[in-house]
């Protein structure tokens, strides 16, 4: 069970919001883009704040962000889905923005006391290999991967709640390192998940 699972449900509340913005003549690439821009512009603050002023305090955005980046890209899909948007460019700016989005956010958190930039930065390409592992699916013959147990989902809600500890003053004293190692751990489980997982639905697909 991963909050990806919970997406349809999630969607259903933004039905009324998407059909709106979709009379309004707002595209799915736009709000893929604002996306992106978004987790890089609060992710350059609160490193900014922390490496100039050695104030954690910006980084209380970014669970706020991280539940808005997640309805952004609920709605950008259903734009293009519901509202006839779906294009070969929608879908590169709808991956790499994800990508571009997650490195924004989790590198910042390299610059918190008591973490170290090869800790977060070890994480941080694990969550784009994790990524490719789901893209490489129809390469191989099967669906888009979106197994866990550290999808993206999971992985804003870790990366929300380490910002907001932070950002409340907190620190993580000698669990620093065992907590990037566990999520390095879980995002090396959810590669091998994918790869597995592909390659089984592959074999299926090539046996019928």
């Amino acid at each position: 069970m991963t909050l990806y699972e919970l997406k349809p449900r999630f969607q259903a509340l933004l039905r009324p919001v998407v059909q709106d913005l979709a009379h309004r003549g707002t595209t799915a690439n736009q709000v893929t883009v604002a996306a992106a821009a978004g987790s890089l512009a609060i992710g350059v603050l609160a490193a900014v704040g922390m490496l100039v002023a050695e104030s954690p305090t910006l980084f209380l955005l970014f669970p706020l962000w991280l539940f808005l980046r997640m309805a952004l890209n609920a709605i950008d899909g259903m734009l293009a889905r519901e509202h006839g948007q779906q294009s070969a460019l929608g879908a590169y700016l709808n991956e790499l923005g994800d990508i571009v989005s997650d490195l924004a956010l989790i590198l910042p958190l390299g610059a918190l006391p008591g973490f170290t930039l090869a800790q977060v930065g070890t994480f941080a390409l694990l969550a784009v290999m994790v990524e490719a592992a789901g893209l490489v699916g129809p390469l191989a013959g099967a669906s888009r991967r979106y197994d866990g147990p550290l999808g993206k989902s999971d992985r804003a809600f870790a990366v929300g709640a380490i910002a907001l500890w932070a950002g409340l003053g907190l620190g993580f004293g000698a669990a620093a390192s065992w907590l990037w190692l566990a999520l390095s751990l879980l995002s090396l489980f959810t590669i091998a998940n994918r790869v597995r997982h592909g390659v089984a639905e592959a074999r299926a697909r090539t046996a019928e």
